[in-house]
C-alpha cells in the first residue's frame, strides 16, 4: 500500500492540496495516518478522491456527495448507491438528441425565408429563438444547435405551420411546461408518501428504492398520457360545440348523447313492409 504526503496525494489524484484539505474539512475524506507531525495517505484516500471527482462530474454537490458517502459508511453498498444514481439520471425517453444548423432551425420556424437570406446569419439575427433556448427546445453550442427533443421541436414547428404565431407557440409551451412540472411533482410526492420511497427510513434497501423508481417510469408516463388523452377529447368536443353554437347552429350529439348529457330519444321503429 502506497504512502502519500498531501502534496503527493493531490498530484496523483489530479487535484490541488487546497481541494484535498477542503474534502477533509467537509468530512468527505478520512484523516491521514499520522507519523509524528506528518500525515500520510494511502490508496484508499486516492480512490475516495477519484470517486468524489466522478460524482462531481455527474452534477452532485459536495453536500450530496457527503450524504452518499455517509450512507456507504453506514453499511450501504456503494455499487448499489451508484446503481440508484444511474436509475435516477438515466433518460426517461428513448428519443435521441439531434444536431441542427442555424439555417435548419430557422427554416422550421420561419419556413417562408429564402435559403440565400440565411447565409452568414448568427443566432443574434433571430432574437425570438432565444425564447426557444430558454424553454430548452434548442441549445446553441457556438457552431450549431443541439436539439434535446426533436419531437418537441417538431410540435412547435407544426403549430407554426398551423398558423399560430411563434410568440404564441412559446407562450403555450411555457404555460404547458409549468403545468406538466406541477403534475410531475404531485405524482412523485404521492408515490413517495404512499410507497414509502425513502431510503433514510432505515427499512428500505437501496436496491429496492431503485427498483421502485424503475417501475415508476412506465407507470407515470401511462398515467399522464391516459389522463391527457381523456381531457383533450373532452375539451375538443366542448370547443367544437361552442364554435357551432356561436354560428347559431344546433351542434350534433357527441358520443351518442346530447350536450346536456341526456340520452338521445330512441328513433322510432321503421315501418315494415306489408
Amino acid at each position: 500500500m502506497a504512502d502519500f504526503r498531501i502534496d503527493d496525494l493531490a498530484r496523483a489524484a489530479g487535484t490541488t492540496v487546497r481541494h484535498v484539505r477542503g474534502f477533509q474539512e467537509r468530512g468527505l475524506l478520512p484523516p491521514p495516518r499520522m507519523k509524528g507531525r506528518v500525515g500520510f495517505y494511502d490508496d484508499a484516500h486516492l480512490a475516495r478522491i477519484h470517486l468524489i471527482a466522478r460524482l462531481k462530474d455527474r452534477g452532485y454537490t459536495l453536500a450530496s456527495i457527503g450524504e452518499m458517502l455517509s450512507a456507504w459508511e453506514r453499511g450501504h453498498n456503494l455499487a448499489d448507491l451508484l446503481g440508484l444514481e444511474r436509475v435516477i439520471h438515466d433518460p426517461w425517453s428513448d428519443e435521441e438528441p439531434a444536431r441542427m444548423t442555424l439555417a435548419q432551425v430557422v427554416r422550421r420556424f420561419y419556413p417562408d425565408i429564402p435559403e440565400d437570406v440565411l447565409e452568414g446569419r448568427t443566432p443574434a439575427d433571430y432574437p425570438k429563438l432565444q425564447r426557444a433556448e430558454e424553454l430548452e427546445f434548442i441549445r446553441w453550442t457556438g457552431e450549431e444547435y443541439e436539439v434535446p427533443s426533436p419531437r418537441l421541436l417538431e410540435v412547435g414547428a407544426g403549430l407554426v405551420e398551423a398558423g399560430i404565431a411563434l410568440d404564441a407557440v412559446f407562450e403555450i409551451a411555457g404555460r404547458l411546461r409549468g403545468d406538466v412540472d406541477a403534475i410531475a411533482r404531485q405524482f412523485v410526492r404521492l408515490t413517495v408518501e404512499h410507497a414509502g420511497l425513502d431510503a433514510r427510513a432505515g427499512d428500505r434497501d437501496v436496491r429496492e428504492v431503485g427498483e421502485v423508481i424503475r417501475r415508476l417510469r412506465p407507470i407515470g408516463m401511462q398515467a399522464v398520457q391516459g389522463l391527457l388523452a381523456r381531457s383533450l377529447h373532452a375539451e375538443i368536443q366542448a370547443e367544437f360545440a361552442r364554435q357551432i353554437e356561436s354560428l347559431g347552429l344546433t351542434p350534433p350529439p357527441l358520443d351518442g348523447r346530447e350536450l346536456d348529457g341526456r340520452e338521445r330519444d330512441a328513433d322510432p321503429a321503421p315501418d315494415l313492409p306489408v
